[in-house]
């Protein structure tokens, strides 16, 4: 495998450079065994945060801050972040270990934190270039992939001290109603009312709810794979939307990313994970194959199916609303009100199928 493509970053995008005169002396005090002025690249995978790699003679790190502009409240939060990863790492191996934090505004103008780079494949839309990975390794992979989901909805979350996480009971009808609040607010001309979509969601709220500790952006692009076996998973990122939830809107937020080979063109171009290859599963067989590994008993799964496109799409919207506003000139946020658009008519797709 060491001619597989490792994840790496790219150039840093204009207008969200790293500026180093105060932070760089802060961080050699803060992390060990680092020494000079790092080379600093932007990995472009992030819509929300931005995530930065630090090259030092002696190691690579990573640093993660909030982006500019007005932020919906209770996001990017760097401190929450951090502080989740560290208590979650002794009972979830698959987190980063976390190496420093500040909340001063003198440093980079925002809160950060920085962690340890996990040197792995990282499966984008594609698999890396130079990876040779058969139907059969990419089931593995697949189901390795669910069994991590599985993991992390059995971690025993007040053991590890993360029962401050959420608020627990409610947390179905709490979800709805924020994301319905954070859509409407964040609304432009060119996309959906979405009402009959919301009506539905509030009208079918299931009043039966599990709480454990859900990842919420759950996908295959925020797992760090092995570079010697690409079937097992070294590292989950990007933990800032992390809580006490149900596990099944959780694999809700995760099916609405889950683009299958039969998928239209639509969703096929915006794929963002290698869901489609041969040997994948299709949605359909990620949710038996969950309820199967969890005993959950579910009659009807489309509540989750629509809240996941929904809520993806409330996302969406929100990042759209920073382009719009001209909050931020990132030509990759351009045309996502069409994304959205999208979305709700995945989202009646799946109201009118039924059982």
């Amino acid at each position: 495998m060491s001619d597989v493509n490792i994840d790496a970053a790219g150039n840093v995008r204009t207008g969200e450079e790293l500026d180093l005169s105060a932070l760089n002396p802060w961080l050699l005090e803060q992390i060990s065994g680092i020494s000079g002025v790092p080379n600093v690249t932007q990995y472009s995978g992030g819509a929300s945060n931005w995530t930065y790699c630090l090259s030092y003679p002696e190691k690579e790190v990573v640093l993660r801050r909030a982006p500019a502009g007005t932020k919906a409240k209770g996001a990017h939060d760097m401190g929450r972040e951090h502080r989740l990863q560290a208590a979650l790492k002794p009972v979830y191996p698959y987190v980063p270990e976390m190496l420093a934090y500040s909340d001063d505004e003198a440093l980079i103008g925002t809160e950060f934190y920085v962690m340890e780079k996990l040197n792995g494949l990282i499966p984008r839309k594609n698999m890396p270039r130079g990876l040779e990975i058969t139907k059969e390794q990419t089931r593995k992979l697949c189901t390795n992939a669910i069994d991590g989901l599985v993991k992390l909805h059995s971690v025993d979350y007040q053991a590890a001290g993360l029962d401050h996480l959420g608020k627990g009971g409610g947390y179905t009808e709490r979800q709805i109603e924020g994301w319905i609040h954070r859509y409407t607010k964040a609304k432009t001309w060119n996309v959906p009312s979405g009402k009959k979509v919301m009506n539905w969601l509030s009208e079918n709220t299931p009043a039966k709810e599990i709480i454990c500790l859900t990842h919420n952006d759950y996908r295959l692009d925020n797992l760090v794979l092995d570079t010697k076996d690409p079937t097992q998973i070294i590292g989950v990122l990007d933990w800032e939307l992390a809580t006490l939830g149900d596990p099944l809107m959780d694999l809700g937020n995760s099916l609405a990313y889950w683009v299958e080979a039969g998928d239209d063109r639509l969703a096929q171009s915006t794929r963002r994970q290698p869901t489609h290859m041969a040997g994948m599963m299709t949605r359909q067989e990620v949710v038996d194959y969950y309820l199967k590994r969890t005993n959950f008993d579910v009659d009807d799964m489309r509540f989750y199916e629509v809240y996941g496109l929904f809520r993806l799409a409330g996302i969406a919207q929100q990042i759209y609303y920073r382009y719009h506003h001209k909050q931020t000139d990132n030509p990759a946020f351009k045309h996502i009100w069409f994304f959205v658009n999208y979305l709700f008519y995945r989202c009646k797709k799946v109201i009118k199928r039924g059982k």
